[in-house]
């Protein structure tokens, strides 16, 4: 199955530890609605860009994206 990785782009100064606890929420969140075959995590693109991010199957996307508001969304290749 298809799956998306959901984006959150975080910029400045602060940018780390404010990603890491986006992420703290996104995996909540998961567990919250019991979502399956997930991936929640940050990643560092530069000292000032960091991302949190979401896999999820495509099939749970079009309700997430609504629900959660990811600034940006990619397919998601492992």
């Amino acid at each position: 199955m298809e799956r998306i990785k959901l984006l959150w782009d975080f910029r400045g100064p602060n940018a780390e530890p404010i990603a890491k606890h986006h992420a703290i929420h996104l995996k909540e969140f998961v567990v919250a609605e019991g979502l399956q075959n997930t991936l929640c995590n940050t990643q560092k693109m530069t000292e000032m860009y960091w991302i949190a991010y979401l896999v999820v199957d495509k099939a749970h996307m079009n309700d997430l994206r609504e629900r959660l508001k990811p600034n940006r969304g990619q397919l998601y290749t492992e």
